[in-house]
C-alpha cells in the first residue's frame, strides 16, 4: 500500500487495538464537543417543541432568554462521555470484528458487521449513560446543576445508581442504529472502491482513502439518522420527566411526530459530525502508519500483493 512501508504497529496487534480506542476517543470526544449548541438547541426541541419549533427560531429563544452561555451547557458531557464512548465502540468494535471473523471466516459479511457493533456497543453506550442522564438534566434544567462536577452528585443523592428510568438499558434503544450504522459503512467502502473507483484500497493514495472514508460516514450518519430519530426523542422525554415509561413517549408524541420531530437539526448534527468522526478517526490511523477503516481481516491469501501473487503462479506452473 502507498504510504505504509514504514508501518511500525502490527494490524490487529495490541498497539493496533490502543490506536483503535485512542482514535476513537479523540475524534468522538472533539466532534461531540464542537456540536454542543445545535445538540442543545435539538434536546429543548424534543422536550418544548411548541417554544423550540424551528432552527433559527430555536437558537434566538435559547440566546435571548437564557443567554449565550446556554447554548454550552452540558460540554463537559459531551467531551467526557462521548469520548469514553467513543474509544469503547471503534476500539472494541475492531476487535470484535477480528474476532468473529476468525471464527467465521468472511462467509458472512453482514453478520460479523451487525454481531460486532452490537458486541461493541453494548460497552460503548454504558459508559455513556450516567454522562447523557446528567447532561440532559443540566441542559434542559438549568437549576439542576451547572455541569458534571456537581450534576453527577445531585443525581446520584437524587435517583440512585440506575436513575427513575433505570438509564442503563438506554444501549437497548441504540444498538439496532450503531449496528446498521457500521453495516451501512462497511458496505459503502466496498461500494465506493468497487463500483466508482475500480480499484483497491491499497492502490489510492492517503487522501482518496480519506475521502472514502467521509463519504462512507455520511452515508451511514444520514441512514443512521433517520432511524435513531425516535429513540432519541424517547431518551429526552423520558430523562425530563415528560413521560414516565417509552410507551407513554411514543402515545403522546405520534409515531409520525416521533421520526420527522427535530430531525432536520438532528441531520444537521449528526450528518458533518459522523463524518468528521470518521475522518478524525482514520487520519489518526495513516499518521501512526495503518490503513483506513473497512473491509474484514485479511487471509493469508489475500493480504500477497499483486507481484507475489504472479510469482507463486508462475512458480506453481514451473512446477507442473
Amino acid at each position: 500500500m502507498k504510504g505504509f512501508e514504514g508501518r511500525r504497529i502490527e494490524e490487529y496487534s495490541a498497539g493496533y487495538f490502543g490506536i483503535c480506542t485512542l482514535g476513537g476517543m479523540v475524534s468522538t470526544g472533539a466532534t461531540h464537543f464542537a456540536s454542543t449548541p445545535l445538540d442543545c438547541l435539538k434536546v429543548h426541541m424534543h422536550v418544548n417543541p411548541v417554544k423550540y419549533n424551528g432552527f433559527a427560531s430555536g437558537l434566538s429563544t435559547l440566546w435571548r432568554e437564557q443567554g449565550p452561555s446556554a447554548l454550552w451547557r452540558g460540554w463537559s458531557g459531551k467531551l467526557c462521555g462521548y469520548g469514553l464512548q467513543g474509544g469503547a465502540k471503534y476500539g472494541l468494535y475492531e476487535y470484535f470484528k477480528k474476532v468473529y471473523s476468525d471464527l467465521l471466516g468472511d462467509r458472512n459479511k453482514s453478520f460479523i458487521y451487525f454481531t460486532s457493533s452490537l458486541s461493541a456497543q453494548v460497552f460503548a453506550d454504558v459508559a455513556l449513560c450516567p454522562f447523557e442522564a446528567v447532561k440532559v438534566r443540566v441542559q434542559t434544567q438549568p437549576s439542576f446543576a451547572k455541569g458534571m462536577i456537581d450534576g453527577f452528585p445531585k443525581f446520584y443523592a437524587t435517583e440512585g445508581a440506575t436513575g427513575d428510568h433505570t438509564y442503563l438499558s438506554l444501549p437497548n434503544i441504540f444498538l439496532t442504529v450503531a449496528m446498521i450504522m457500521f453495516t451501512t459503512f462497511e458496505y459503502s467502502v466496498d461500494f465506493i472502491y468497487r463500483n466508482i473507483l475500480q480499484t483497491r484500497r491499497e492502490n489510492c493514495s492517503r487522501a482518496q482513502q480519506l475521502s472514502v472514508s467521509c463519504l462512507a460516514g455520511f452515508t451511514s450518519a444520514a441512514v443512521g439518522t433517520v432511524i435513531s430519530n425516535p429513540a432519541d426523542i424517547i431518551v429526552s422525554s423520558l430523562y425530563n420527566k415528560k413521560a414516565e415509561t417509552m410507551m407513554q413517549v411514543v402515545r403522546n408524541t405520534g409515531i409520525a411526530n416521533l421520526f420527522t420531530r427535530s430531525l432536520p437539526v438532528r441531520m444537521t448534527i449528526i450528518g458533518p459530525v459522523v463524518t468528521m468522526q470518521w475522518f478524525l478517526y482514520d487520519s489518526i490511523k495513516v499518521l501512526s502508519g495503518l490503513p483506513t477503516s473497512g473491509g474484514l481481516k485479511k487471509r493469508p491469501e489475500e493480504a500477497k500483493t499483486l507481484p507475489e501473487r504472479e510469482i507463486a503462479v508462475s512458480e506453481l506452473a514451473e512446477k507442473v
